[in-house]
């Protein structure tokens, strides 16, 4: 399974938003910029995100986005699905048993695209969009002190 650019932006988007929009609504423009992404493709991926509730909008002078719930009640595997329908590596007839697949009954390679697919299922339904933010704001922080010290370091040589 490949994921496309949109879930890709779209979880980028929601982490994004998650870690600035905690006291007020982010604009579009302001996650586009710090993304990278195209302001109008953004559009697109919040019209979706916004219509599963994982997001809302406001207008006006302050408007913009926002966590439509916790981050802590948002899963990476509920992200996905928004944007790009079934998560299943392998679409196998046989799994459902449901009479269209013709020797399903002796089939083992059934078993492989089963175990994958839970897999699958098991990592994205187990991540949770806080933890992705809380990750995201360690590896920033990071970062900066990393940058600091190296500030500090050139400083002291000069």
């Amino acid at each position: 399974m490949k994921l496309s650019t949109r879930a890709r932006y779209g979880l980028k988007a929601l982490i994004d938003l998650g870690l600035h929009s905690e006291n007020e609504a982010v604009s579009l423009q302001s996650i586009a910029e710090r993304q990278d992404i195209s302001t109008s493709y953004l559009e697109q991926l919040m019209a979706m995100l916004k219509k599963a509730g994982l997001v809302k909008s406001s207008r006006g002078a302050y408007g913009g986005y926002q966590l439509g719930k916790p981050a802590d009640e948002i899963s990476v595997g509920e992200v996905l699905r928004v944007l790009e329908g079934s998560l299943e590596a392998a679409a196998c007839p046989g799994i459902e048993n449901d009479g269209t697949c013709h020797g399903s009954d002796v089939c083992v390679a059934k078993l492989v695209w089963k175990r994958i697919n839970d897999s699958i299922t098991n990592a994205v339904d187990t991540l949770m969009l806080g933890q992705l933010i809380d990750e995201s704001r360690r590896v920033h922080e990071e970062k900066m002190e990393s940058l600091n010290t190296k500030e500090m370091v050139s400083d002291i040589l000069k």
